[in-house]
């Protein structure tokens, strides 16, 4: 059986809402925002980043906010009880500035001042402190040649609480609010989000789970462990779920930084097998360059350059492509195009373009 197919159809079920699709992907990676609308759009057909900008500030059928490993997620809002259930059971992890009440005292602050408005993060830095105590704001927490308030050490906590996430930008500035999302019971939550990553990404192991969501694996194996699940070959699907092609997939994709199939598939040399091993892979780490796909596996990296309304679109293949692979190659560029509203240009050639931090 073909594992990698099946998870390449479940990513891209080509029908549906933003949301749906998102759901699909059991979350899109959000850190650049500008990729995860990419990531969303090229899984359906006739969607550009103006629809998925719409369902996330307009329609809030999504919402940006920090999920699996602590980075920023685009989730289904409908979705946010089971995700805010079972993030929020998770191991706090290094928070060696907050006590236990100190972190219970924040949380409750972040979400007395973020309720029914959005604030930047220097108003959230006041509005905090003016309710917690002068403690929260010591400038204690290292951050980019300066220090932060000690209380943001907390700050993904308070989201997977259900009490922060990310508001419309304020010009350039980015904004917090308070989602009112009531966390799920710890157990349901727990076991909802096992299914849900094991139906875009088994067959898994507790120890792909644990890496996916940054959380430690005896955790994670006592999920397992109580769930109804099926072993097959490369690990473990749910009950019932044990169907895949026999044939590998087809086609050429382009996808972008940090796309969830690339972060989430398991294990990575079947995804990165050869030579993509070492060119599309950043330091180890997944998502840190744009990949280009054929027939599902990694088979070379991408660059895009906007200027203006045109963008120029560098494929760096690591074979060379047949004539019906580089057809295929200008349609993905002409989606692309599409759906960043801009008139694109291919090129194959190198990139000198290292990874994305």
């Amino acid at each position: 059986m073909n594992w990698n197919a099946r998870r390449l159809e479940r990513h891209f079920p080509q029908q549906g809402t933003p949301a749906d699709i998102v759901a699909a992907m059991c979350g899109a990676h959000a850190q650049i925002l500008s990729a995860a609308e990419l990531s969303v759009s090229l899984r359906l057909p006739g969607t550009t980043r103006v629809d998925v900008r719409e369902a996330l500030w307009t329609k809030r059928s999504l919402t940006k906010t920090y999920g699996p490993r602590g980075t920023v997620h685009l989730l289904p809002t409908a979705d946010l009880p089971r995700w805010t259930g079972a993030l929020a059971s998770l191991p706090a992890g290094r928070i060696d500035l907050l006590t236990s009440d100190q972190i219970e005292k924040v949380v409750e602050a972040v979400g007395i001042a973020l309720k029914d408005q959005a604030l930047t993060i220097d108003e959230l830095d006041e509005a905090v402190t003016a309710i917690a105590g002068p403690w929260a704001g010591d400038r204690v927490m290292d951050a980019f040649q300066t220090k932060w308030p000690r209380w943001r050490q907390a700050v993904h906590l308070a989201a997977h609480r259900g009490v922060l996430a990310f508001g419309p930008n304020r010009g350039r500035k980015v904004t917090y609010t308070n989602p009112g999302v009531r966390p799920a019971d710890t157990e349901t939550a727990q076991d909802e989000l096992l299914r849900a990553y094991l139906h875009s990404y088994g067959p898994s192991t507790p120890q792909f789970f644990a890496r996916w969501l940054s959380a430690p694996v005896t955790w994670a194996a006592k999920l397992f462990q109580r769930a109804a699940l099926d072993q097959v070959e490369g690990g473990w699907v749910n009950e019932g779920d044990t169907e895949a092609p026999d044939e590998p997939a087809r086609g050429v994709r382009l996808l972008p930084y940090f796309d969830a199939f690339l972060v989430g598939s398991h294990p990575r040399e079947q995804l990165f097998p050869g030579r993509a091993w070492e060119r599309a892979l950043g330091g180890g780490q997944a998502g840190n360059y744009p990949v280009l796909l054929v027939d599902g596996i990694v088979a070379g990296v991408w660059h895009q350059r906007r200027s203006g309304r045109k963008l120029d679109v560098t494929v760096e293949p690591l074979d060379e492509l047949t004539a019906k692979q580089l057809a295929e190659l200008d349609e993905q560029v002409g989606r692309v195009g599409e759906i960043l509203e801009a008139t694109p240009r291919l090129t194959i050639g190198k990139i000198s373009v290292g990874p994305h931090a």
